[in-house]
């Protein structure tokens, strides 16, 4: 069974860092583009990062550049988003995702997804 299961999201504080993890079950992580989207309270689904597979390119979304990163561990089946310096506009759920080909790094991107984790930065 094809299952991509997220963890790490926990309360944090703004400025303070969390490290998410993504677990990719029943297919070869290595064959597979992958990445981050995330929902915030009342707001549409957007892209985060992702990451391909055929020469590691990777995209990050302005609104999140130089403070987030991510990154793959082919052998261990596993995806990383580093989130540093956060701020209490990350507030929301990340879905991590992966898909044979990476058309957009978005909501629009048709890839399997994972139930998701909760983040969220407040004081």
């Amino acid at each position: 069974q094809v299952r991509l299961v997220e963890s790490g999201g926990d309360p944090v504080q703004p400025g303070g860092s969390l490290r998410l993890s993504c677990r990719a079950e029943g297919f070869v992580l290595g064959q597979h583009a992958v990445g981050w989207v995330r929902q915030a309270p009342g707001k549409e689904r957007e892209g985060v990062a992702c990451i391909t597979h055929r020469d590691g390119s990777t995209y990050t979304a302005d609104s999140v550049k130089g403070r987030f990163n991510i990154s793959r561990d082919n052998a261990a089946s596993m995806v990383y988003l580093q989130m540093n310096n956060l701020k209490s506009e990350d507030t929301a759920v990340y879905y991590c995702g992966g898909g044979r080909e990476l058309p957009n790094c978005d909501a629009t991107w048709p890839a399997t997804w994972g139930q998701g984790t909760r983040v969220t930065v407040s004081s």
